[in-house]
């Protein structure tokens, strides 16, 4: 399920071998399968072996935001490193809780192409927002607020993962896991109808994805594995057309790569428009109400 710049390779990019040397970055000398499951790791097409590991996965290999971090004012340099070399408690989510949010992150954006030392801490983030009751200026009205959406919505993952395969969500296979979340992805759970009739469905799960994905691409080694360039204040970006980079950023450097087997991220089902359920999607979402002047 991961949507990040490390994607199939495009027409007309630069090529670089899944192992080629990396620099600072290069991969673990041991064997992938040493450290991770050999099943979750991506997999190149060409020899159809397991993808190692890397410190930074990407297409950008070598390229490092914050080697640019002195032409940033100080308060912008400070939130920045803050992201880095502080992880904050869990303060609002129990340990079995936060356990529990680790295993479903770690399947709606997986980091098994990242070694383990250069894994993106999401869950701490997550906690911090909802410990210091930081929101994003609105909400459903049909939908409790986050912290209690969240401890719901793990209930009902919970009750599916029993419900689908008789075991805990942190017990399942990775394949099965993505079955449990699909059902909420597809807006259809078998069970849990008492956690639904508080939040609905839909709600919940453009919460969980949106806190997941943003915890991540707010860090600086997300942004180095999508090329981004850092922050634009005070000095600027001056080539702002055809896809040009900046002096200090790298060129794109594609390189081939297959889902593992059995994920969904692969597979491709198109929207039902004549389903009540889908149509949802290409409307305005039931039951909002927003504050604010926007």
């Amino acid at each position: 399920m991961k949507t990040t710049a490390s994607g199939a390779s495009g027409e007309g990019a630069a090529m670089e071998p899944p192992g080629a040397p990396r620099d600072q970055n290069s991969p673990p000398t041991t064997s992938p399968t040493a450290a991770h499951d050999a099943r979750r790791l991506l997999v190149d097409p060409r020899t159809g072996t397991p993808i190692p590991p890397k410190a930074q996965p990407g297409y950008y290999p070598g390229y490092s935001t914050l080697s640019q971090q002195a032409f940033w004012d100080e308060a912008t340099r400070q939130v920045v490193l803050e992201r880095v070399h502080t992880v904050p408690e869990n303060q609002y989510f129990s340990p079995d809780e936060a356990a529990l949010l680790e295993a479903v992150a770690a399947r709606i954006l997986p980091q098994d192409d990242r070694d383990a030392d250069h894994r993106i801490p999401i869950v701490p983030r997550i906690d911090q927002r909802l410990f210091t009751h930081r929101g994003a200026g609105y909400q459903y009205r049909d939908t409790p607020p986050d912290g209690e959406a969240f401890r719901l919505g793990l209930r009902a993952i919970e009750a599916i993962a029993s419900h689908l395969c008789g075991r805990a969500f942190q017990a399942l296979e990775p394949h099965e896991q993505d079955d449990v979340l699909a059902t909420i992805h597809d807006g259809r759970p078998p069970t849990g109808e008492e956690i639904w009739q508080a939040m609905p469905v839909r709600h919940f799960w453009m919460l969980l994805v949106t806190d997941v994905v943003e915890a991540y691409y707010a860090h600086p080694w997300a942004w180095d594995e999508i090329g981004f360039g850092g922050p634009a204040y005070p000095r600027g970006y001056m080539r702002l057309r055809a896809g040009r980079p900046e002096p200090w950023e790298q060129r794109e450097r594609r390189y081939e790569w297959q889902a593992p087997p059995g994920a969904l991220s692969d597979r491709y089902v198109p929207i039902d428009r004549e389903d009540p359920l889908e149509a949802q999607l290409g409307g305005k979402p039931q039951g909002a109400s927003q504050g604010g002047t926007h």
